[in-house]
């Protein structure tokens, strides 16, 4: 997937919104107050961070070679993806999704309700 597919496919998650605190090169997709996936360019290549259960962090780093610990986050919890179209399309969205379903059920139970409650239409 190239990095404008892969930031619509956030962009369009329940709630989600796209900020830069780290600078314009970085941008961080949020749930709530919580970040779910990180979308950077560094070294001619697009990369995006994903949370990740750290059983499942190990079975893809195993699989993948462009799949690494999360660069400058915590590597138990986090990968970073290189999109280099090594890795089909469907296991990215895959990932996206339980980023974005792991940070929403750590969301407290009125701010999960609120983005529940909120209808996006684009």
């Amino acid at each position: 997937m190239q990095y404008e597919e892969i930031r619509a496919y956030c962009l369009d998650k329940q709630g989600a919104m796209e900020t830069f605190p780290f600078g314009d090169d970085v941008a961080v997709m949020k749930i709530g107050n919580k970040m779910f996936a990180l979308l950077s360019h560094r070294d001619g290549i697009s990369h995006i961070s994903l949370k990740c259960e750290p059983d499942v962090s190990e079975v893809l780093r195993e699989q993948y070679a462009a799949i690494k610990p999360g660069y400058h986050l915590n590597k138990r919890h986090w990968n970073t993806v290189e999109l280099d179209e090594t890795i089909p399309a469907e296991e990215i969205i895959g990932m996206v999704d339980r980023s974005y379903n792991l940070v929403f059920k750590s969301l407290k139970k009125a701010e999960r309700e609120a983005i529940s409650a909120f209808k996006c239409y684009r």
